[in-house]
């Protein structure tokens, strides 16, 4: 770990740009940011290309080291970054299980399998672009909530965290998908309601999303014919 860290962070404006966001705020990191958007034709420049083929945001840098993918960035800052005082990873085994466990779970069957598929075929949202199908979102919004109820059973207990007393990074990922799912008339469950305020109510949290958010309205380009 590097006394004077050289991080620079591409993307705002989306649920996923948020996260990293929120992590460096959270580890008291100093960051340059790129404020490029998704689908703008920002991440296909050459430049922007050169440095992430995949043409995605959220992308960081770290020197001379590159990563993207939101959930990768937060885990290596978690990783490389957590000081006792600010730490966003567990440390002994089982509870770093649990941490991965949790971060999986949420990126994957709340974000990629749910909320993501209903963004794509919205017809508010991206369904323009990869076609709006009304049977599939309302598949996904149920699916959704039949996953979501683990976070329920999870925070039934009145742990103030989604790992219990400490705050983690896997709190950043469930918070932004809770965001997500308010914003898309989804809902979330009653446990998730004060959770979700607490998580809100973080400066960190409100420092992200200030960060997060686009210096000019984002406007998609339109799709070829």
């Amino acid at each position: 770990m590097s006394d004077n860290p050289d991080l620079t962070l591409w993307g705002v404006g989306t649920s996923r740009t948020v996260r990293p966001h929120w992590a460096m705020h959270e580890l008291g990191l100093a960051y340059e940011i790129k404020p490029i958007g998704p689908r703008t034709g920002e991440t296909k420049t050459a430049e922007y290309t050169r440095l992430n083929p995949r043409q995605k945001i959220p992308l960081l840098q770290d020197g001379d080291f590159r990563i993207g993918e939101s959930a990768a960035i937060v885990a290596y800052l978690s990783r490389m970054y957590s000081t006792p005082e600010r730490a966003l990873i567990p440390e002994s085994t089982r509870d770093y299980a649990a941490w991965l466990e949790w971060c999986f779970f949420i990126v994957t069957e709340l974000d990629s399998t749910s909320l993501y598929v209903m963004r794509r075929h919205s017809a508010d949202a991206l369904g323009p672009i990869y076609g709006v199908a009304p049977e599939v979102v309302a598949q996904a919004a149920e699916y959704f909530w039949a996953q979501l109820r683990h976070v329920e059973v999870a925070l039934a207990d009145g742990r103030h965290f989604i790992m219990g007393e400490r705050f983690s990074s896997a709190d950043i990922l469930l918070t932004t998908c809770l965001d997500w799912a308010v914003a898309y008339g989804v809902g979330i469950c009653d446990n998730a309601q004060p959770y979700l305020e607490r998580m809100r109510s973080r400066e960190a949290y409100q420092r992200a999303v200030a960060a997060n958010a686009p210096r000019a309205p984002i406007k998609p380009t339109p799709a070829k014919a």
